[in-house]
Parts: structure tokens; sequence; C-alpha cells
């Protein structure tokens, strides 16, 4: 086991993160953990040889907002493992996506997982997941992953996906706030990339900056974000052939 790795994520509602944290604990004895989300915090560079990054896939890519933190790192002569966390349907471009962010940073992707966390826009999809099932799995590729950095092979890795990659998600609607909101601002303080603001006694969401992340939603105390019925009820009727599927999650060294 190494001695400390960096775990750099994204995680709006959690699932990417306990995934992410899985991996580390098998890999380091120390992580250090580093929130990509935190709009105001700036990311600081790797002090250890291997990163671990997770980035969670929106629409088959990762979240431009985590794309663009990332390139702020310094990765030259480091080694990463990636991750791309997904609500079972399917990751797409996104792993690929990831590992061309760290390569353009000059890290060497020594390892790739797409792995398989609750959704978080229909908990149903996916619930529970990463479970015990999903650990024991995680914590298997995190032997892996220790051993080839102990032979020091540096076999490229190759992951699914296509360039160009598939557009991105976009869609102009965002959660809103319902009576039993106390005004906590803690939407607001949450949000990876400012969309919500209280503006003269009421919470108020930029749609155009809004990604659909959720975190908002998973932070409320109160329960009082919720997305527009119409389109939680489309989404529920979208992804709900999905309930009863167990998607395995996928290893690449």
């Amino acid at each position: 086991m190494l001695d400390k790795t960096g775990f750099y994520y994204f995680s709006p509602t959690g699932g990417t993160k306990r995934a992410g944290e899985i991996l580390c604990g098998g890999i380091a004895k120390d992580v250090r953990l580093t929130d990509l989300g935190q709009r105001d915090q700036a990311v600081e560079q790797p002090d250890s040889d291997l990163v671990v990054v997770a980035a969670p896939v929106f629409g088959g890519r990762i979240p431009a907002i985590a794309a663009e933190r990332l390139r702020g790192l310094d990765g030259h002569g480091k080694k990463a493992v990636t991750l791309a966390v997904y609500g079972v349907r399917a990751y797409e471009d996104a792993l690929l996506e990831l590992n061309d962010v760290m390569e353009a940073c000059g890290f060497q992707v020594t390892a790739s997982a797409a792995l398989v966390a609750q959704h978080s826009i229909v908990p149903e999809v996916g619930q529970g997941r990463p479970d015990k099932e999903d650990e024991t799995e995680i914590l298997d590729f995190a032997k892996k992953v220790l051993d080839k950095l102990e032979k020091d092979t540096k076999d490229p890795i190759k992951v699914p996906g296509s360039h160009p990659y598939k557009d991105g998600m976009s869609m102009a609607v965002s959660p809103i706030s319902l009576p039993a909101c106390v005004q906590c601002r803690k939407c607001a303080a949450i949000c990876p990339v400012g969309a919500v603001q209280l503006e003269k006694d009421a919470v108020v969401t930029d749609p155009e900056k809004c990604i659909l992340c959720m975190a908002c939603t998973a932070a409320c105390p109160e329960h009082a974000r919720i997305l527009p019925p119409p389109l939680q009820e489309g989404m529920v009727q979208k992804l709900g052939a999905l309930k009863d599927v167990r998607r395995e999650n996928e290893f690449f060294l």
C-alpha cells in the first residue's frame, strides 16, 4: 500500500466520492481529498506520485466544470487512476474524456474504471450502490493497481468512447424550491456553478447556468428542492426500466 495519494473528485450527491474513497482506501494509508465542486476554493497541485480522479457521468460526458478545474493540474512525472461514475444507464464517452483531460495535463493514466452508483435524479435506479459487492470488486481492483505500480508497467490504457465526443447534456431547466423552503442558503452555497441565489426573500435559479447536478436537492435540509414535476416524471418514465438492472463495474489496466 502507498503512503499517500491525492483524491480529486466532483460529487454533487455523494455517490462518486463514495466510490472513489473505497478505491483510495485500498491504495494508500493517507488520502488527501480535493472537492472539485467547491467553486471558491483553489485546486491545489498534487503532492503524491499517484492521484485518483473521479467524475460523475452527465449524459455520457463528464461535467464541464470538473474538466475545467482538472485542467489546472500539473501532472508531469505523476500517474493517475481515473473513475467515471454513472447511474446504470451508460457512461459512453465520459471515461475517455476524463483520460484525455488527465493526459493533456501530463499525467500517465495507469488504470481506469467505470463504476456504478445510485442515480442522482431517479434514486430507485442503482439504489444503494456502490454496495458490498461493488466494494469487494473495487478493492480487488485496488490490489491490481498496486501490483501494476510495483511492476512499473507502462501499458497504455484503452477505454470505450469515441472522438469527437457526443454532445453534452443541455437542458434549460433547473430545480425549484417548494413553500417548505426556509431560505437557509445551503443550496446557494453548495451550487458548483453559482446558479442559485437568494433574491428578495426567494430562491432564484438560473437555468442557463444550472447543470442539473442535483447538489442543491441533496443538501436541502427541508427536502424543499425538487425538479419540476413534469421533468421528474419524464426521467422516471425514461429510466424506470433500469430499476431492476444490475450493471457491472468495468475495470481497465
